[in-house]
């Protein structure tokens, strides 16, 4: 097994993949999970990168500024960690649910390994790459969550991953809201609605 911390919990379908935001570790979105999706399956790993002492999942030369080299390395490896943890845990393609650096990285994994996530909910994610690969992610649900009054991720950042995951084919649902870079309970609300609606007999 690939040697990500991680915390697994068994559940029914859909297994969630949870995706930490700086400073965080592999028990930060439990309970967002849980709540989100009562009996998921969850995954939840650390992410291997220390700033200053706090995980991250890859490595940045300043706010908003991603080095791209090892986000494209460590995007692989936590790809190779998911396909792993699969086998190993018998759950369906996961649907990744990832917060700042951790809804950054969720979006590398759409672009540069298309078909391995079921889905994804990117709450305040930026376009991880200058130069994006080309995907086919023809019919992968995608939730974007934007604060207009983040002061970390620019609006139009927002809006040019909406529009770059939708020229690939995924179905993207976009919302702009009130609020800034933390998570809100319309956050919460809104992706719960949303994987709700992704698995409607559970």
């Amino acid at each position: 097994m690939s040697d990500f911390i991680h915390v697994f919990e068994p559940g029914h379908a859909p297994a969630l993949l949870l995706l930490h935001g700086t400073g965080g570790d592999e028990h930060d979105l439990l309970p967002l999970g849980r709540r989100l999706a009562p009996g998921a399956a969850l995954l939840s790993p650390r992410g291997k990168v220390l700033e200053q002492g706090m995980p991250r999942f890859f490595r940045r030369l300043a706010e908003g500024v991603f080095d791209e080299d090892d986000l494209r390395r460590r995007t692989d490896e936590l790809a190779g960690f998911v396909t792993e943890a699969r086998g190993r845990y018998g759950i369906p393609a996961p649907v990744a649910v990832g917060f700042s650096n951790g809804a950054n990285i969720a979006a590398a994994l759409l672009l540069r390994h298309p078909g391995l996530l079921g889905g994804a909910a990117l709450i305040r994610a930026m376009m991880p790459f200058a130069e994006p690969p080309v995907a086919d992610l023809s019919g992968t649900p995608v939730l974007l969550l934007s604060g207009s009054q983040d002061p970390i991720v620019p609006a139009a950042n927002s809006a040019a991953l909406a529009g770059l995951l939708q020229a690939d084919g995924a179905a993207v649902t976009h919302h702009e809201l009130p609020v800034g870079h933390g998570l809100s309970g319309m956050d919460m609300a809104l992706a719960g609605k949303w994987l709700q609606a992704l698995s409607p007999n559970r």
